[in-house]
């Protein structure tokens, strides 16, 4: 296979309440070069347990620490970062949340989208941010 994915799971192992069955991973390196990281909410990686339940920033917090925990893992860092993307289901949610954004992202200078969305996979989540980064050569 051309590109190498990190942390697979299975969505049945990871949303035990509801009826999927899907093959998914944490992190695509694509051709050795490109790394697509999935989106992160606040979740703790290695027991998927949600954390910071009602804080948006301390879920913040958690889905970058996991962003650069993946981006190293594929080979990256934070300071590869070429997009994010954030998702937040309240637009109120919007300064806290780019606060901790920028603090991880300092000096990157990445292009961003934001979006509001209506809820996310689970009901305690309210952030989740996305990554497309590179490995240097």
């Amino acid at each position: 296979m051309v590109h190498t994915r990190i942390r697979k799971f299975n969505t049945k192992d990871t949303y035990p309440e509801q009826k999927l069955d899907n093959d998914l991973c944490q992190t695509v390196v694509a051709k050795g070069t490109m790394v697509f990281v999935r989106g992160q909410i606040g979740q703790d990686l290695d027991t998927s347990a949600s954390v910071a339940i009602g804080d948006v920033s301390g879920q913040s917090e958690q889905a970058m620490a996991n962003i650069k925990m993946l981006l190293e893992e594929a080979g990256s860092s934070l300071d590869h970062i070429c997009k994010i993307t954030i998702y937040i289901i309240d637009p109120r949610y919007r300064e806290a949340v780019y606060r901790v954004v920028g603090k991880w992202l300092k000096g990157v200078f990445p292009v961003s989208t934001g979006i509001v969305v209506s809820a996310l996979a689970r009901p305690e989540w309210l952030v989740e941010v996305d990554a497309i980064a590179v490995i240097p050569e």
